[in-house]
């Protein structure tokens, strides 16, 4: 089924129980040739239009369509208005996946890798969801978690991003050079309207995690008032190394499961300091 509009795929999925909506398809086809998953049927998002693009909203939100592509998003006029969530675009994969996978179905996926999900999450960002006669809105972070999931007939449509108009960074690691996927990446955005400092760290859980002490205590030890200024020093080295052990800790605890088999604690130990890098690189940057 290819509907050529948003309400023609609504109807499509509440005619069709089963069916699942695909645009690129670069996680769902592997999924589907590893035997993981049998959809009843395929609807076809790529003739919808209106979700390829993105908007501008009243109340300085961004509007993205679900099905904008990695490629697109990696633009520059993109990337002025949403750096870290270009910054994973990115990264995201060669070319060949860039061009066709979307970030629609990075949400509806939720792969743990997924690049795009720490920056959402950081950005608290939100997804509206469209079924046969009605939408609703809701943060991605309850998609992403299950708290309030996406329900049977129901498509992602739009997802809004609050724009602060400040400073993001995301970045991981891969452990080899060129696209792959990240065994751990920190997003950071700082609310210098609310003095506060948001963190995700992805791909060392199921979901993305906020690391909120973490977050909160750093946004302290900052000098909001000196940033932007010549030769300022907004915080302390020290702080910023204390913050990146902080949130490794939060989210890499012990106790986690070793899938290496190199012994009790090692990958842990390995993955907090990955971790403990990636979130003091990315405060460090975004305060430059």
């Amino acid at each position: 089924m290819l509907p050529a509009s948003v309400d023609e795929a609504v109807e499509a999925l509440a005619a069709t129980p089963g069916a699942v909506p695909v645009a690129g398809a670069t996680d769902l086809m592997e999924a589907v040739n590893a035997g993981r998953l049998r959809p009843a049927a395929l609807i076809g998002l790529g003739r919808i239009t209106e979700l390829r693009g993105w908007r501008y909203e009243d109340g300085g939100t961004a509007v993205l369509g679900a099905g904008l592509t990695h490629a697109r998003m990696d633009r520059p006029d993109f990337a002025a208005l949403i750096p870290a969530l270009a910054d994973a675009a990115r990264t995201a994969g060669p070319p060949q996946v860039r061009n066709v996978g979307t970030l629609g179905g990075n949400i509806a996926t939720a792969a743990p890798t997924g690049d795009t999900l720490p920056v959402l999450a950081a950005l608290e960002a939100g997804a509206t969801l469209a079924r046969a006669g009605s939408t609703r809105e809701v943060p991605i972070s309850h998609l992403l978690t299950g708290l309030d999931p996406l329900r049977p007939g129901e498509l992602l449509t739009w997802i809004r991003v609050p724009l602060l108009h400040a400073p993001q960074v995301f970045l991981k690691s891969t452990g080899r050079s060129g696209p792959a996927r990240a065994n751990a990446s920190v997003a950071v955005v700082l609310d210098p309207a609310r003095r506060a400092v948001r963190c995700a760290v992805g791909a060392v859980a199921p979901v993305p995690l906020r690391p909120l002490e973490a977050e909160a205590w750093v946004a302290g030890c900052i000098d909001w008032d000196a940033r932007g200024e010549e030769g300022a020093v907004p915080i302390d080295p020290a702080a910023l190394a204390a913050f990146g052990d902080y949130v490794a800790g939060a989210c890499v605890p012990d106790g986690m499961p070793d899938p290496t088999g190199e012994g009790p604690g090692t990958a842990v130990l390995r993955l907090r300091r990955t971790v403990a890098v990636l979130a003091r690189r990315a405060l460090g940057r975004a305060l430059k």
